[in-house]
This record gives structure tokens, C-alpha cells and sequence, in this order.
């Protein structure tokens, strides 16, 4: 199998990021790490996390497996298949293992979730049939927690990898999903009360929005009609942000 060599990984990253004219400081703050962990990729004591190989790779204008190569590749230049094998068995080896996510384990969460969609659904519908106002933005917040809602209760990661416990991170990357928050550092310590807190938040609002919309359109058509979308907004950011604040630094 292909093998990493540390010193050299080191010294290939620290040669890029001079060539692109960036301290080390101004890499870890693109990269929502500290500048000491940089500094230790490029002295060799320590390699990057997996999750921050296509980051990394992409500030640095490098492909992932020339990153991991440690070297640059001709514009023509062709990997043989076993050489490519490697490189793709070194990746996957190199990363922690396969992280648990929550439909791996037996959890409640997945059933509230379930429940709450099916409510949401009803509700909305009823919406949409008596001719409610705010209907678009109605729609788009519903659909927009029920994504939240789907990962945060199903596909959510149950433990971080090592890289939040040993730097101060502020942003999760999971494949196509991102989350920054300024003045947060994500650890295993507060993960689990930040996904729990997220799960009610989430569930809550997909069953309580549309039956706001129902009784207040109710009684104030007109009023509704122009603040609306407005009090989504604003219900949208706080059921979000404020359980990450209030749990993540309480548990932080």
C-alpha cells in the first residue's frame, strides 16, 4: 500500500502555501483550524484530517492526489491503475473509520422525525387548500427544516473525528454539508447536545410553523400577509443558531 511520509507531506504543503504567499495563520483560518496545526502538518509531526484533504488541496490549487502523492503531476501525465489503487486504499486507510451516523443505531429520533414530517405535511396542505397567505415562504421554510430535519434525525454523524477535539473548529464539514459558526468550537464534548437540541428545534418548527400560519392568518390577513415571511426568517435563524450557541458553549 501506499504510504504517507510525514516530513514529506510537510514539506510539500509548506512549499505550496509559499508559492501562494500565505502565512500559516492565514491557511488555519481558511481551514477554521488553528495555526498550530498547520505548523505541525508542516514540521511532520502530525497529517490532516480527511475531512480537510479537498479543502486543503483546493487553497493550495493542487489535486487531492497529488496532495497525497506529495508531489506535482504533469499536465500529461497518467497514473497506472495500480499506482491509482493505491493512492484510492491509502485514502480510505488514512481516514478514521467508517463514521456511525444516526440510522445506525436504534434511535428515537428517526420515528419523532417521521411524525413530525407527516404532521408538517397535513398542515401545509390545509394551507394551501383554505388559500393562506405567505404560502411560497410557508413552503420554502417547511422544506427547508424537513432537509435539516431529515439529516440532523437520520444521517447525522454520532461522534466527530479526532481533528475537533485536538484544534478549535468552528465549521463541520459532512460531504455536501457545511456549518459555520463563529464563536463555537465543535468537540465531542458538546456534538451531542448540539444534535440533540438541533433534532427538537427542527421538529418542533415542522409541526408548529404551519399551524401558525393557519391561526394568525386567521385573525390578521392583512398584517400576515406583509410580516410573514419575515417572522419565518427570523424563527428559521433562531431555531438554528441559538440551540448551537446556547448548548455548544455550555458543553464546550
Amino acid at each position: 500500500m501506499f504510504n504517507i511520509d510525514k516530513k514529506k507531506f510537510g514539506a510539500f504543503v509548506a512549499a505550496l502555501r509559499k508559492e501562494k504567499g500565505i502565512t500559516q495563520k492565514e491557511l488555519s483560518e481558511q481551514l477554521c483550524i488553528s495555526d498550530k496545526a498547520v505548523s505541525k502538518w508542516e514540521t511532520g509531526v502530525s497529517l490532516p484530517d480527511t475531512v480537510l484533504l479537498i479543502p486543503l488541496a483546493n487553497l493550495l490549487d493542487v489535486s487531492v492526489t497529488e496532495l497525497l502523492m506529495c508531489e506535482k503531476l504533469p499536465n500529461n501525465d497518467v497514473l497506472k491503475p495500480d499506482k491509482v489503487e493505491d493512492i484510492v486504499k491509502t485514502a480510505i486507510t488514512y481516514a478514521d473509520e467508517a463514521p456511525e451516523r444516526a440510522y445506525h443505531v436504534k434511535s428515537k429520533w428517526i420515528v419523532i422525525y417521521g411524525i413530525s414530517l407527516l404532521i408538517c405535511g397535513i398542515s401545509t396542505f390545509l394551507n394551501y387548500t383554505t388559500a393562506k397567505p405567505c404560502m411560497d415562504a410557508l413552503v420554502t421554510f417547511v422544506l427547508m427544516w424537513a432537509v435539516f430535519g431529515a439529516y440532523f434525525c437520520c444521517f447525522v454523524r454520532t461522534k466527530l473525528s479526532r481533528l475537533y477535539d485536538e484544534n478549535n473548529v468552528n465549521i463541520f464539514y459532512d460531504g455536501p454539508f457545511r456549518m459555520h459558526v463563529p464563536g463555537v468550537n465543535f468537540n465531542n464534548r458538546n456534538w451531542p447536545h448540539i444534535v440533540q437540541a438541533l433534532r427538537l428545534s427542527l421538529c418542533l418548527n415542522m409541526i408548529l410553523l404551519p399551524i401558525l400560519n393557519l391561526l394568525i392568518s386567521s385573525m390578521a390577513v392583512a398584517v400576515w400577509e406583509n410580516i410573514g415571511k419575515y417572522v419565518f426568517l427570523a424563527i428559521m435563524l433562531c431555531s438554528v443558531f441559538l440551540p448551537i450557541y446556547v448548548v455548544g458553549k455550555k458543553y464546550e
